[in-house]
């Protein structure tokens, strides 16, 4: 595996910094957020200096019940040969469910889910990874995930899993050492259990992220300080292994640059700390590896129904399916509305300046009654649609504006701002009117 070195995740808003920053050997960026054609010209000053760029993936659902969208597949492929990397990245989640396995409508999570650890979601995770590896110009690494909650029924650990899965694919492994974090504090799994279990050779790099803890539960908010135990946990993966990269992200709520370098100069220090204790020698986990399976059409259904069950709880308001925690439930269900009403914010910023301090509560209201089936972008237009429609916005102003930008994107191209094209747009309202 090459040796990636220390690194931050790119984005638009510390872009600057980055550049400047001393000791960043690569760089991580959200695939779905590039343009192949159009890359940012700061990346393309890192690339010319020589720095590695990896995309990673948010969207492609490998864990879902559906074989993964070739349309997604070329689009990452397609942004993996602009950035020239060494690999791409996705994790180990399903993001939607639904649809034709189900014959029931199609859901959108907006974020990460958990995949059940049984034989049956071991198999179609196996074939949709062999899938997307076939489809990619380079190899893939796969990142386990932070969840609030837990399937019932479970019939392996996450290292048992983990190591399975690498096993039967030869998949490389992206190992996140906050969300080992996340699931012990949230789910009780022990992060050194965890990693005791993973084959130490697949790992590709290890992500670091901070987070914070409310009402006994931890939030992955990648927004936060990285904590102790989270860098406590790094030391120990470097106890047992060197690994070939290690990468701080950072969403929301940057920090000034000096702040980032001095959690980056953290970061290098429990490296080197787990690094002085690891023994000599190569460490291998022992593990009982099930034979190679191909999942059949009856488990895809079963997972598909599964998986379906549980988002229709949390994004439609339909009953808890049997086994889970309704408490937790409900936290994962108020987050992933609060961070639709955030994203939606942040892909329509016109939504929170026409509607003011208003947005939020009639965001969330409007999200408890409609699953987002699309996409943030036809989120904010159904969002504006039934505002619209129905007739709770009193001011006049308010209404106007926010049918004008409606109108401005609903339609297949922008509308015209020349004078003449405005004027015969308002002369047929009036002559529509009468």
């Amino acid at each position: 595996m090459e040796r990636l070195g220390t690194g931050i995740g790119w984005r638009p808003e510390i872009a600057d910094a980055v550049e400047r920053m001393p000791g960043i050997d690569w760089v991580e960026v959200v695939a779905e957020n590039l343009c192949p054609g159009h890359l940012p010209e700061s990346l393309r000053r890192l690339r010319e200096r020589g720095v590695t760029v990896v995309p990673h993936g948010v969207s492609l659902g490998l864990g879902g019940a559906d074989r993964p969208d070739a349309g997604r597949l070329l689009a990452l492929a397609e942004r993996a040969e602009a950035l020239g990397a060494p690999l791409v990245t996705e994790h180990i989640a399903f993001v939607r469910a639904g649809g034709p396995l189900t014959a029931s409508p199609r859901l959108e999570a907006g974020h990460l889910l958990p995949v059940p650890r049984t034989r049956d979601a071991l198999d179609v995770l196996c074939e949709n990874i062999r899938i997307a590896q076939d489809a990619l110009p380079v190899p893939l690494a796969v990142e386990n995930i932070a969840a609030l909650i837990s399937w019932p029924g479970e019939e392996m650990t996450e290292g048992q899993f983990l190591y399975d899965l690498a096993d039967r694919t030869g998949v490389r492994l992206l190992i996140d050492v906050a969300n080992l974090h996340t699931n012990h504090v949230n789910r009780g799994e022990d992060p050194a259990e965890a990693l005791a279990g993973l084959p130490l050779e697949a790992i590709a790099y290890v992500h670091v992220a901070g987070g914070f803890e409310r009402d006994g539960v931890w939030h992955d908010s990648h927004a936060h300080p990285v904590p102790r135990p989270v860098l406590d946990i790094l030391t120990d993966l470097a106890s047992r292994v060197s690994p070939p990269g290690v990468l701080l992200e950072r969403d929301e709520n940057f920090p000034e640059p000096g702040e980032l370098e001095r959690e980056l100069g953290a970061i290098r220090e429990a490296v080197e700390k787990g690094g002085g204790a690891r023994a000599d020698g190569a460490w291998r986990a022992a593990a009982n590896v099930e034979p190679s399976g191909v999942p059949t059409d009856p488990a895809r259904q079963r997972l598909a129904l599964a998986q379906t069950a549980l988002l229709s709880a949390l994004v439609a308001g339909t009953p808890v399916p049997e086994g889970f925690d309704r408490v937790r439930l409900g936290v994962q269900a108020r987050a992933l509305a609060g961070k639709r009403a955030d994203v939606v914010a942040k892909v329509a910023p016109e939504l929170p300046v026409i509607l003011g301090a208003g947005y939020r509560p009639a965001f969330l209201a409007y999200a408890q009654g409609a699953p987002m089936t699309d996409g943030y972008r036809r989120d904010a237009l159904s969002f504006a649609e039934q505002l619209l429609l129905g007739g709770e916005l009193a001011d006049t102003r308010v209404r106007r504006e926010l049918r004008e930008w409606w109108l401005e994107r609903s339609g297949p191209t922008p509308r015209s701002r020349r004078p003449a094209v405005r004027l015969a747009r308002a002369t047929r309202r009036v002559l529509l009117r009468h």
